[in-house]
């Protein structure tokens, strides 16, 4: 059986290469967000289907440059393989009926399933001291009974944390989190790589400890790859961005921990599906 293209560098080549179909808009996102067929260039149907995210569907953001975030949904798959994560899909900065953007292929990972696979959920406290689960922040329901906002002690989702703090992911809510069989995937980057910090997430349970060293040689090889000019960012992002790209990872490398939630700003997306 051949390796699915959304394992594979046929993956970008299917991007690149592709005609784009378009199927419908997802409605739930915030900016021009359409779904397409990928088709041969002679009309056949390839059977895969992308995320088509136009740049002139961007919307306006007071701390975001305009006309940036599909650039910078490409620099976090660049930067997703380069470190070995593997944890976003192939992601290509591309022409489309809509002008250029980015492309994404689409992977199944909503139909039947929770949001972020029922690794992030609201649950009482007593779950939360019977394990398996971290807290992110307390809540109450209708009738002021406690809550907590939880996520898993899972070693992908852990992963998946540290991938957001090299990119300063900004808005890493539950729905942008999927599990399609074993695997994990993280969606919607495109507010990540700014110049200030930003790291707004729902994975904030691992908050302060050792990255080990798996995670820290996966910053290393990012940072490697800033040294010697082939990560791709210069393409991708302002100089400026790239730099706080770099000084986020030697920081990391100097003191390989999680970062903490901070204490000046709100540390949490909103809303958190």
């Amino acid at each position: 059986m051949p390796d699915d293209p959304v394992r594979t560098a046929d993956g970008l080549e299917l991007l690149r290469r592709s005609a784009i179909q378009p199927v419908g808009v997802l409605r739930e996102a915030s900016n021009v967000t359409v779904l397409v067929d990928l088709l041969e260039p002679d009309g056949t149907p390839t059977g895969r289907r992308a995320v088509y995210k136009p740049v002139q569907g961007e919307r306006p953001l007071a701390d975001f440059p305009p006309r940036t975030l599909a650039a910078r949904e490409v620099a976090a798959y660049l930067i997703s393989e380069i470190g070995g994560w593997g944890l976003v899909p192939p992601t290509v900065l591309r022409d489309g009926p809509l002008g250029p953007g980015s492309v994404q292929l689409w992977v199944d990972v909503h139909e039947g399933h929770r949001p972020a696979g029922g690794l992030v959920d609201v649950v009482r406290p007593e779950e939360v001291e019977d394990g398996g689960w971290l807290p992110v922040v307390e809540a109450t329901d209708e009738d002021g009974r406690p809550l907590v906002v939880v996520h898993a002690d899972d070693a992908r989702l852990r992963s998946l944390a540290v991938l957001d703090a090299v990119l300063d992911n900004a808005d890493r809510k539950a729905a942008h989190v999927g599990v399609e069989g074993d695997r994990l995937w993280g969606f919607d980057h495109g507010l990540c790589l700014n110049v200030h910090p930003k790291l707004r997430t729902v994975l904030w349970g691992w908050a302060g400890e050792d990255l080990g060293e798996t995670e820290t040689a996966r910053v290393q090889r990012v940072l490697a790859a800033l040294a010697d000019g082939s990560s791709g960012m210069e393409e991708l992002l302002s100089p400026s961005e790239t730099s706080a790209l770099r000084l986020r990872l030697e920081r990391l490398v100097a003191d390989p921990r999680l970062p903490l939630p901070p204490g000046d700003r709100y540390p949490l997306p909103w809303p958190l599906w």
